[in-house]
């Protein structure tokens, strides 16, 4: 019985991830299908003609206010942020948080799709201000926790306030509604309590009181201003503010459960629901529409204008050039926008006043722009995702594409609205020409699978909205064929095939995509061109390329490289690209591509903080390995106080007769029969096997390439450590670092800290700006309460795995050097590819998975 428990167990970790996603699925068919049956009744009250009527008759003067409230929203929303990063002790500029701040939401709120989440764009822009990735992550926890909080607070006041009103709609007592109600407040007022009393509660550090009440504020103010938005579109005086707050509040929380982008389609639903008996349907369907353009599309577009004016500035500041790198994401953003409008327009009959002024246009010209429009559309979503991968193609594809639409919106049905939208896109598209630089075939994008379902559940909806609204004509073979301007429904359905070939189309051309051919291992000559790379830039470690056991990818120009190994179903580049950081991007892109082609997981182990924005903007996620150490060079000596360790024992090996020496590479394979026996010594003392991928082994061939460190007493050579040099040392770009080092076991204690002093002050005199340590694993896990559970575990192993690895022993003995450290991360899928793709990675090292489990 306990055997099986524990392998269920072990089943329901490994498959963590995928019970998760189940779970999700089911949870939204629950609540699609409660909703489907809660609206059964309602759906054939509704009517396209009372909802295209219920829009035009809205005042202008509330569709205004609805604009003020939906500023109010997004300054609170603003605030979020700005509490949230106070909460985590990080300083951002104000004029930073705001710009920040109101692009995230604005493309989460309106998109909600995983590459265009607002964390990855807090991601990029606070980790430009200086703000590490483990505090961005907090900060984003606590603006989720704030939400749901403000939720509780607005959502029980607005049951207990009105619950005389609301219990009918509920089916409960008003007693239980207002009882709900002050159980919701009271709770939020319990924690505003606690945060006056206790500063934490277990492990969980709360914010300060002050900090607590004004987060508070400011999700009331959030939530009662997003709600307004939606009240005063609708008709004056048919229900009450705070009745209309509780189930607003009710909907957006449903919304975020649902996991579907932005709600969309369940908070309407679970709006009608709640007010079918105040509200008409038509006149409630009509105001969500216009709810969507207020609230979620115009944000999107003055998010495109701050994009345009950032672009077109001549004020080159990092902030500019930061939020200028977001050009991709937003444009792709409001591209997929563009393309549902245009579908949905494609699939909906035009007003009576756009047919009467279309009545001097040629017939023939309007069914071709209708078709042509829709056909545009499909592609849009297409080009979209091409898009985030800065490609000069999508580029010129979305360019052509939406200056065609923006010629056809007039004449297809005076489609005024659509023309603004697509004008200000064309605009920011123009204006971020710099920002598509990658050159590569537009067919050659891959699409996940995600993407490619996303689109089919927007083609399914937009067929379900033409039956929808031609819901009273008489379907017959002969509507196929009726060309005339009255004759709207049949130009819907042949724009409605062209969307269903084209994107047929487009799919299958991405699942009969062939496979790409196994990368070959490098020869001579590229391991000689790497090598040139790798001695013309500041990247010593880099020099690991020369081992020949890894994959090489080159740039178009062939001045950069990225190294990568495979194992299993996952493709680990090490490191950072390695060049001119202009041709990072490119390479970045193209690795993930041609592992996605090869139906394989692409990820970056061992990256530094410089390039986290580019994984980011491939849609990877960021989990912190360790601590890299480096010592600054230039004024290296042995004097001080936190030195005296390293100087008693310079001065302990030399009283034994020990001598430091550099081989030069020339002499170095003559060298290496005297070195070989101490290696092998120190392999059987460990009881270890060579190492690979992320370390050199005794390779003969490797060895020869590098200058080596040797250390001798009178008779032989009891000590040695090979060097990796990069860039020039006159120059201010040079650093070295070490790979290879072994000692014999009879060695005198200190041996290693006499090599590693005097090879230090010999590349200090020798002009080297910084000497790599390397990496301590799990070194500087973040100790905060809100910390992601990665850093709970890299915590737990760093302080009580040392039957594993000596975590702290290896941190110990590289403070000895007073380095600088800075944290090294794994780039990678979320869910649970991270565990796999370090699974991998140990496999890669050890030289197979049964390596891992022994030595």
């Amino acid at each position: 019985m306990r055997r099986s428990l524990q392998t269920v167990s072990a089943w329901s970790i490994a498959h963590a991830e995928a019970l998760r996603r189940v779970a999700i699925v089911a949870g939204v068919l629950a609540i699609g299908a409660l909703l489907a049956v809660a609206l059964h009744g309602l759906w054939h009250e509704l009517r396209y003609d009372e909802i295209v009527a219920a829009i035009e008759a809205t005042p202008g003067l509330r569709i205004a206010l609805a604009i003020l409230a939906t500023a109010i929203s997004f300054a609170a929303l603003v605030g979020y942020d700005a509490s949230a990063l106070r909460y985590v002790g990080a300083r951002v500029p104000a004029r930073t948080v705001a710009k920040t701040a109101f692009v995230a939401y604005a493309l989460s709120n309106t998109i909600g799709l995983g590459v265009f989440t607002g964390g990855a764009v807090r991601m990029r822009l606070y980790g430009a201000a200086g703000v590490e990735p483990g505090e961005v992550s907090r900060a984003i926890v606590f603006n989720a926790s704030a939400f749901g909080l403000g939720a509780c607070a607005v959502g029980g006041a607005g049951l207990w306030w009105d619950a005389a009103a609301l219990a009918p709609m509920l089916r409960l007592p008003a007693w239980a509604v207002a009882s709900l109600g002050a159980l919701a407040v009271a709770a939020v007022l319990g924690l505003l309590v606690l945060c006056q009393i206790r500063g934490h509660v277990g492990r969980l550090r709360l914010p300060r009181p002050g900090l607590a009440w004004t987060q508070l504020a400011l999700s009331i103010v959030d939530i009662t201003a997003a709600a307004a938005v939606l009240w005063l579109l609708l008709p004056e005086g048919a229900v009450g503010f705070a009745t209309f707050l509780g189930f607003y509040a009710a909907a957006v929380v449903v919304g975020v459960v649902s996991h579907v982008p932005g709600g969309l389609g369940v908070f309407e639903a679970v709006m009608l629901v709640a007010l079918a008996d105040r509200v008409p349907a038509g006149t409630l369907a009509g105001a969500l529409v216009l709810y969507r353009l207020v609230y979620y599309v115009l944000p999107l577009l003055i998010a495109l204008g701050v994009l345009v004016l950032h672009e077109t500035g001549r004020v080159a500041s990092p902030a500019r050039r930061f939020l200028a790198g977001l050009a991709p994401r937003v444009l792709a953003g409001a591209t997929l926008v563009a393309a549902v409008m245009l579908l949905v327009s494609g699939v909906t009959p035009a007003t009576g006043r756009a047919l009467r002024m279309l009545a001097l246009v040629p017939l023939p010209l309007i069914e071709a722009a209708h078709f042509l429009s829709s056909v545009i559309g499909v592609l849009l979503l297409f080009v979209a995702r091409a898009l985030l991968r800065r490609l000069d193609a999508a580029w010129w594809a979305a360019v052509v594409l939406v200056a065609l639409a923006l010629v056809f919106a007039l004449p297809k049905g005076v489609a005024v609205t659509e023309a603004a939208v697509l004008a200000a896109l064309l605009l920011a598209l123009l204006a971020s020409r710099r920002q598509f630089t990658r050159r590569a075939s537009l067919l050659a994008v891959p699409f996940t699978g995600g993407w490619l379902l996303a689109m089919a559940v927007i083609c399914i909806a937009v067929v379900g909205l033409l039956f929808f609204a031609y819901r009273d004509v008489a379907y017959a073979h002969q509507l196929w064929w009726q060309f005339a301007l009255s004759g709207e429904a049949p130009r819907s359905l042949r724009a409605l095939v062209a969307m269903a070939v084209v994107a047929l189309a487009l799919a299958l051309r991405q699942l009969v995509r062939p496979a790409a051919p196994p990368p070959p291992l490098p020869d001579a000559a590229q391991l000689a061109q790497a090598q040139a790379i790798v001695r013309a830039h500041d990247s010593a470690d880099a020099g690991l390329v020369l081992t020949g056991d890894k994959h090489l990818l080159f740039s178009p120009a062939g001045d950069a490289f990225l190294m990568y190994g495979r194992q299993g179903r996952s493709w680990i580049a090490l490191f950072d690209p390695v060049g001119p950081y202009e041709a990072w991007p490119d390479l970045v892109w193209t690795f993930l591509e041609r592992a996605r082609d090869a139906g394989a997981r692409g990820c970056f182990y061992q990256v530094g903080p410089e390039a986290l924005p580019l994984y980011l903007d491939a849609g990877l996620r960021l989990f912190k390995l360790g601590e890299y150490a480096s010592v600054p060079l230039p004024g290296f000596s042995l004097q001080g106080r936190r030195r005296g360790s390293l100087r008693t024992a310079v001065n302990r090996a030399e009283r034994a007769g020990l001598r430091f020496e550099i081989v030069d590479t020339p002499q170095v394979p003559a060298l290496l029969p005297a070195l070989r026996p101490v290696s092998d010594a120190w392999l059987a003392q460990h009881r270890t096997a060579e190492k690979r991928f992320s370390i050199g082994a005794f390779d003969p061939a490797y060895l020869a390439r590098n200058p080596i460190a040797v250390v001798r007493d009178e008779t032989r050579i009891i000590a040695f450590a090979s060097l990796l040099l990069a860039g020039d040392p006159a120059g201010e770009a040079s650093e070295a670092s070490i790979d290879l080092m072994r000692h014999l076991p009879d060695a005198p204690p200190g041996t290693m800290d006499f090599l590693f002093a005097r090879l230090l002050q010999h590349l200090a005199a020798d002009g080297y700006q910084r000497f790599g340590l390397g990496m301590a694993p799990l070194s500087g896990m973040a100790t905060h309460a809100l910390a992601p559970q990665w850093h709970r575990m890299g915590r737990l192993l760093f302080a009580r795995g040392e039957q594993f690895y000596n975590f702290r022993g290896l941190r110990a003995f590289k403070d000895k050097f007073d380095p600088q450290w800075s944290a090294r991360y794994l780039a990678s899928p979320g869910g649970i590819a991270p565990l796999l793709v370090l699974a991998d990675a140990a496999a890669l090292i050890a030289g197979g998975y049964r390596g891992v489990l022994s030595k």
